[in-house]
Order: structure tokens, then C-alpha cells, then sequence
């Protein structure tokens, strides 16, 4: 039996040890894990990478990124290019292929700069550059002494990588210094390249070393050295120096516009299609203004204007105290002004002639007037308006622009930017009348009230018109509607007609005038030959309810189309009810 017993013990140390083994293996195995763990998460990377700009060789920096395109150049010869100045500096800069010409335009000049030569214009006077626009690489490049001219920037180059950090006027810089340590002043910063003690160093920064901050990912501070190159250092080893603000400089001063005496401006058009009026029977007109002349048409695509303009007029108007904004019309012809706003020299041709007419004329404003134009001529009526307006204010001209109400219509409404047309402008008449049109297949009235506030309210809204350069433009005329039945549909005709003729019908026809209350305006219905005719009257009624609505948005003022067309009492109406409280 007792061998049996030795061999049962022999059995029991055999299982202890190899159970002692299999524990001390576990023991190292996790011993060996906890230290890499410790070494994966505290202890750093040592190894040094150097840093680059992925291959860009003069790298432009805004707001801590880097941007697509490089500059060329250096100091006094640096160049950035065109797109980079487009996208974050100036996004109305122009480039005219044709004419390889850049156009800036800012509140008061208009610059041209052609490549490759070392002459520029500025509001058409000459003067020369340092340094010429160059083409390299299909990129085009705009000299830095008229950006920093023109625009409100601070460009700062190293010269050690030769980066080149934008920076605008009023933007802060946030500067930290890399921390001391007193008793380890050699010990150095590590920036590296990710948020990470793992992630390579891209430099050893030196205790003191002025960083920007630019932004934070946890613990660590995303940073920019001077010499443009970008990384990250921990936030415990960063200290907030100061901020720094960009210098704002002295702005030009802004244009402006004479405004009359009576504070609301009080405009007429005079629609001249041949010959001027014989001022000697024009009535007096109480409380009126501005008179705007329908003068000057673009008669071709090559923008040579007509000119119907008439010196004794002029006379006329200021001998009554009246300003004279010459109307300038394209004619509403679409082809016409396609070519004519296609290119800067058809622009400034336009622009020239009526500077000249201007001072010819002893003028005081020049009113646009650019109807029915093509929808793909939207930004080019925009570049129009920005390089006219500074060269009128530098003679001292008003610049307003008529425009029709918003609507669906690409012809007559949508080419209109007029969120961005108001920037250059002095005042803008709202064109608040042929809601229902000489054609309309629809009898209704031409500028119902609720229309017309409507049109008022989507202008300082949805386009942000200020209200101080929105001036309400009304009808001094109506239409008589005829509706015709034929074969059990309803044919409608009209004819434009003076304020007067209604009131002549009322009397002839013993009619008793109804307030529509879907109008804001006194109605009238008779059938003659067997035809119904409607008219929406414009009357005192219908004028002093417009005015209130000037009043109420506190609009620059009114403008009326056209003289001629009025009933006499029709100033006093406005004047007194311009002059009125507000209700």
C-alpha cells in the first residue's frame, strides 16, 4: 500500500508547481502589459520631424490655415493671388479677361490694374506701380503696395520661410509665451505635430518663445510660430502673453448726398422723348424738390449715349430751387445693354459721358433707370453701379437707382441685386406701381395699397434696404379697364389715362366714386357699348394714403412718374401731408 501513497504525494507537487509557474506567468504578462500601457501613455516621443508646407513653397496663412494658393516674391515685391484677394479679402474684385484688366472698387475709387504693366488708373487718373500684375503658373498676381493701399490688411513675412501671415483690420491675435522654469532654464517646449506626446516634435521652442494661439483640442493649444510653421503644445506649458489688435485705419470719408432743405425728399420725373417741355407753361409745382429729366439713353451696344439734356431747363429748376438728377435709361433694350455693361472700357465710356453731361449741365444727381435686362447681366449692372458711383461722388453727384418691386420675373425684377446695388447707391426709387401692367390679362388697379406696402416691406426685409435711402416712387396715372365678353370668356383691354380723366368721367356719367376696400382706393364701374369699364382712382384719397406709408417706414421720401400727369392740387397733397406728423 505505501507505494501507492508515495505516488499520490508525488502527484500533488507536480500540480502545486505547475500551478506556481502558470501564476508567474500571468504575473509577467500583465506586469509586461501595465508597462506598456505606462509607456504607451506616458512616456513621449523623442523623435524630431521637420515641418513643411506640404510642398507649398511660399505659403499664405489666414486665421491659422493655410490657404490652397502661394505668394511669389518677397518684401517690397510680394505678390498675392487674385483668387486668395477675391476670397478673403475682396469679393467684388473683378477680373476682365478680355481686357486683362483687375477692377477694385471700394466706397470712393475705382481702380484698374492691366497685367504686366506698371500704369494703373485710379477714377481714371493715371499712376504708376512698383511692381507690375504677372501671370506664373495660369495664377495671376496682384502687387501687395495698392492691396495694402485699398484694403485694411496687414500682411507679415518671415524671413526665414518666407510664409506670409494675412491679417485684416480689427482682428485679434491671442499671444502665449512658452513657460520658465527657474531651475531648468535649458529645458525646452515641445510643439509637436498632433494633440499627442506620441505624435512627433515638430521644434523644440525655448522658455519665453512667443506662440499665436489659434484654437485647443483638450489639453493642448493649437499654435502658429512666426515663421508660419503650425502645430500643437500642451496648455499646462503655454502662458497668455497679451492680445494684440490689428490697427483699424482712418476710413475714406463717405459720400454724402445734398439732401433738401424740407428733410423728405419730394422728386418728379419729366419724361422727355424728343423735345423739352416749355417751361413757361409748367404750373408751380409747391414743395417739389428734385426734377429728373428722362435726358440720356444708351443708343448702342458700344455705350455711346444720347443726349437730350437742355441747358435752359436747368436754368429753369434752379431758379426754383429745384435739384436736377439727369435720368440715364438703357432704353430696355436687353442686347443693347448686354454689350454695352460687357467689358470697362464700355462701362467707363458710359460712365464718362455722363460726367461730362454732369458738369455740362451743372447737374446735380444722375438717376438710373436700366429696365428689361437679361438675368446673365445681373453682376455685370452691379459692376456698373460700384465703378459709376465713386467717380459721380467725386463731383459731388447724387446716384439713386429705380427699381421695380420683387416678383417672379427675370427680365423685370430678378436681374436686380438690390442688397448690393444699396451699397453704392445714395437712394433707390422703389418703382411702386404696375402691379396689373398695360397688358395685364387681369382688370386691377396699378398700385393697390396693400401691394405697395407689401413691395415697401420686402425691400427694407428681405433685401435690407435702409429705409433712409429708399425713396417710394407713385403713379400720377391710372388705367380704364375695358372687359369685352366673346364666346363666354372675358377679354380685357386698357389705356393708360392722366389723373384728371376719371374725375372727368364721374361727372359726365353722374358717377358716385366707392372706397374698394381690397385697394385703399376710390372705384368706378360703367359699361358703355355695351362694355364694362373699371377704374382704381388715383386721387387725393389714394396720394396722401401713400405718403402715410413713407411716413410709417420712414422712407427717405417720394418720387412721382411723371410730371404732366397730376392734378395741380397733387403737391399740395404731398408737401402738406409730407410736412404732417407722423399719424
Amino acid at each position: 500500500m505505501e507505494p501507492t501513497f508515495e505516488a499520490g504525494g508525488g502527484s500533488r507537487r507536480k500540480k502545486r508547481k505547475k500551478t506556481t509557474y502558470v501564476l508567474l506567468f500571468f504575473a509577467l504578462l500583465c506586469g509586461l502589459m501595465l508597462g506598456a500601457y505606462l509607456w504607451i501613455k506616458y512616456v513621449p516621443n523623442w523623435q524630431h520631424q521637420q515641418p513643411d508646407f506640404s510642398g507649398n513653397p511660399k505659403p499664405i496663412f489666414y486665421e491659422g490655415g493655410m490657404l490652397d494658393q502661394p505668394a511669389v516674391g518677397q518684401k517690397e515685391s510680394l505678390k498675392l493671388p487674385f483668387d486668395i484677394v477675391k476670397e478673403r479679402i475682396d469679393p467684388t474684385l473683378v477680373y476682365e479677361k478680355a481686357s486683362e484688366s483687375t477692377i477694385i472698387t471700394t466706397q470712393n475709387k475705382v481702380v484698374r490694374l492691366r497685367t504686366s504693366q506698371l500704369t494703373g488708373m485710379i477714377n481714371e487718373k493715371p499712376f504708376t506701380l512698383k511692381f507690375p500684375l504677372e501671370k506664373a503658373n495660369g495664377i495671376l498676381y496682384l502687387p501687395i503696395d495698392p492691396l495694402k493701399e485699398l484694403y485694411k490688411i496687414e500682411l507679415r513675412e518671415s524671413p526665414d520661410t518666407g510664409a506670409v501671415l494675412l491679417f485684416k483690420e480689427g482682428e485679434t491675435i491671442h499671444w502665449y509665451k512658452t513657460i520658465t522654469i527657474p531651475d531648468k532654464p535649458d529645458k525646452t517646449i515641445a510643439m509637436r505635430r498632433d494633440p499627442t506626446i506620441k505624435a512627433p516634435i515638430y521644434a523644440d521652442l525655448k522658455q519665453g518663445d512667443s506662440l499665436i494661439v489659434w484654437g485647443e483640442e483638450g489639453e493642448w493649444y493649437r499654435v502658429q510660430q512666426t515663421n508660419g510653421y503650425m502645430g500643437y503644445v500642451r496648455k499646462n506649458q503655454l502662458a497668455a502673453d497679451r492680445d494684440e489688435v490689428i490697427p483699424k485705419k482712418e476710413p475714406e470719408p463717405p459720400f454724402v448726398a445734398k439732401k433738401p432743405i424740407t428733410g423728405k425728399i419730394n422728386m418728379t420725373w419729366e419724361q422727355v422723348v424728343t423735345k423739352n417741355p416749355d417751361t413757361s407753361k409748367i404750373p408751380d409745382m409747391p414743395g417739389l424738390d428734385v426734377v429728373s429729366p428722362t435726358w440720356f439713353h444708351l443708343e448702342d451696344g458700344e455705350g455711346n449715349l444720347k443726349n437730350l439734356a437742355d441747358p435752359a431747363y436747368v436754368k429753369w429748376a434752379h431758379d426754383r430751387g429745384y435739384q436736377v438728377w439727369g435720368l440715364f435709361s438703357n432704353g430696355f433694350e436687353q442686347k443693347r445693354t448686354t454689350q454695352a455693361l460687357s467689358t470697362y472700357d464700355k462701362r467707363m465710356k458710359m460712365i464718362k459721358q455722363l460726367l461730362a453731361f454732369a458738369q455740362m449741365y451743372s447737374l446735380q444727381g444722375i438717376n438710373i433707370d436700366f429696365e428689361n435686362v437679361n438675368l446673365k447681366d445681373k453682376q455685370n449692372l452691379v459692376q456698373f453701379v460700384r465703378e459709376m458711383a465713386p467717380l459721380m461722388h467725386e463731383q459731388g453727384l447724387v446716384v439713386s437707382m429705380d427699381v421695380t418691386a420683387k416678383s417672379s420675373s427675370e427680365a423685370w425684377s430678378m436681374f436686380y441685386d438690390r442688397k448690393t446695388l444699396i451699397q453704392s447707391l445714395d437712394y433707390m426709387m422703389l418703382m411702386a406701381y404696375d402691379e396689373h401692367w398695360a397688358s395685364s390679362p387681369k382688370a386691377g388697379s396699378v398700385a393697390s395699397l396693400p401691394w405697395v406696402e407689401k413691395s415697401i416691406s420686402d425691400l427694407l426685409k428681405e433685401e435690407q434696404i435702409p429705409p433712409s435711402k429708399l425713396i417710394l416712387s407713385i403713379p400720377f396715372y391710372t388705367r380704364v379697364w375695358t372687359e369685352t365678353k366673346k364666346n363666354g370668356k372675358t377679354d380685357v383691354s386698357s389705356r393708360a389715362v392722366f389723373m384728371d380723366m376719371p374725375q372727368r368721367i364721374i361727372k359726365e356719367k353722374k358717377l358716385t366714386p366707392v372706397l374698394s376696400p381690397e385697394t385703399g382706393q376710390n372705384y368706378i364701374e360703367y359699361t358703355e357699348d355695351g362694355k364694362l369699364n373699371k377704374i382704381w382712382i388715383e386721387d387725393e384719397t389714394s396720394v396722401k394714403a401713400r405718403i402715410e406709408l413713407v411716413k410709417k417706414y420712414d422712407l427717405a421720401g417720394v418720387a412721382s412718374w411723371r410730371r404732366g400727369f397730376e392734378n395741380p392740387e397733387a403737391w399740395s397733397w404731398i408737401s402738406t401731408s409730407l410736412e404732417a406728423p407722423k399719424k
